[in-house]
This record gives C-alpha cells, sequence and structure tokens, in this order.
C-alpha cells in the first residue's frame, strides 16, 4: 500500500529527497499538494487533502531539513 495524506512524516522524508534544492517555507499549498501527488509511492485521494495536512506536510519537511 503506498502513502496517504497521513503518512506526515514519510511525505516529508521524500520530498526532502525528490526536491533537496526547495524551501519548504517558501512552497504554496497548491504546489505541495502537486508534489505530494507526483510522489511515485503516493496512492490516496485528492479529495482526502485539506489545509491542515498540508500546513503538517510543510512543517514535518520544515524539521527534516533542520
Amino acid at each position: 500500500m503506498g502513502l496517504r495524506w497521513t503518512d506526515v512524516q514519510d511525505i516529508a522524508i521524500e520530498l526532502d529527497e525528490v526536491h533537496p534544492d526547495v524551501d519548504p517555507m517558501r512552497l504554496n499549498f497548491v504546489d505541495l499538494m502537486n508534489w505530494v501527488m507526483a510522489l511515485p509511492d503516493f496512492d490516496d485521494d485528492k479529495a482526502h487533502c485539506g489545509e491542515k495536512i498540508l500546513e503538517a506536510i510543510q512543517a514535518a519537511w520544515i524539521d527534516e531539513r533542520s
């Protein structure tokens, strides 16, 4: 089974590997959502995504960098 929106930490790790030159603090949520859905292991419905999930992913990605 692939990644789901609730797999916040795993998504953040994969995003950091795929986009090492991106500052997650400067990323807008539309791009973030699209990048998550483009991950090879991602397998969830776009309708299950919301602002709180995107905020959690962004925060986890920022933490991954520190």
